[in-house]
């Protein structure tokens, strides 16, 4: 396969005359991707938005699990009371950057007038998957795995 269909390029539009002041200007440049499509700003963000969304469905599923699995094993569990703490902290969160997200994937990035409030949901967004992350991270290193354990025929795990 050809290395252009998958290498971004940027071409210049057109250079200008000087204009009054005696600068020459130059046209914006224009990214292209593969045999000469443009690629559109807005419809890469909101892609970009869609993917983290399902991400995070993933990762809301995966507390859901560790949620469950920590209220079976109850006051048992070594770090119950932290690990409770972390996996609806983590929750909490999620939630509030799936209320976030919404109206981020309604704004757009074209129109000067809602950039900005792109940007600040954006930075928003992305500082409570740090959080997020962060947390998970603590929860990783204090779970014990699945330790198998024996109540009369039933396996826990």
């Amino acid at each position: 396969m050809s290395d252009r269909f998958f290498t971004p390029t940027n071409k210049v539009d057109s250079v200008k005359d000087r204009d009054m002041n005696g600068t020459m200007s130059v046209e914006p440049q224009v990214m292209t991707v593969g045999g000469g499509k443009t690629l559109d700003a807005n419809r890469y963000a909101t892609k970009k938005t869609v993917a983290q969304g399902m991400l995070d469905v993933a990762l809301l599923t995966a507390n859901a699990s560790q949620l469950k699995y920590v209220l079976q094993v109850g006051q048992e569990h070594q770090f119950y009371t932290i690990m409770l703490v972390l996996i609806i902290t983590s929750l909490v969160l999620q939630g509030l950057m799936v209320v976030l997200l919404g109206p981020l994937a309604a704004l757009n990035i074209s129109k000067l007038s809602q950039q900005y409030r792109a940007v600040v949901i954006n930075h928003l967004v992305m500082g409570f998957s740090m959080l997020v992350m962060a947390g998970d991270t603590i929860k990783m290193g204090l779970d014990n795995g699945f330790l198998l354990r024996r109540n009369s025929t039933t396996l826990i795990p």
